[in-house]
């Protein structure tokens, strides 16, 4: 599944089901929790890492939507600049 395929489903299921859809600094903190959650399945080596580290994903795709960025094609050019790098 493309980026940009993960980010328009994740808002369509934010909208369906009336999850937040317009508190971003919310939508941050849900992201945090989701990464540290993601981290500590990581560290117990918990069966649920993966679910959590898609929870990640969807969770950024849905800050990129709210705040009206293609995030398939700024993951594109970041992929791009750090092959760039010399360091």
């Amino acid at each position: 599944m493309d980026i940009i395929s993960v980010q328009q489903k994740a808002w369509q299921n934010k909208v369906l089901k009336g999850f937040n859809t317009t508190d971003v600094p919310m939508e941050f903190c849900m992201l945090q929790e989701k990464v540290a959650a993601a981290f500590t399945a990581w560290r117990r080596k918990d069966m649920i890492l993966a679910e959590e580290l898609a929870d990640v994903v969807l969770y950024a795709s849905s800050i990129a939507e709210m705040v009206g960025l293609d995030l398939g094609r700024e993951v594109q050019v970041k992929v791009d600049k750090n092959a760039a790098r010399s360091d």
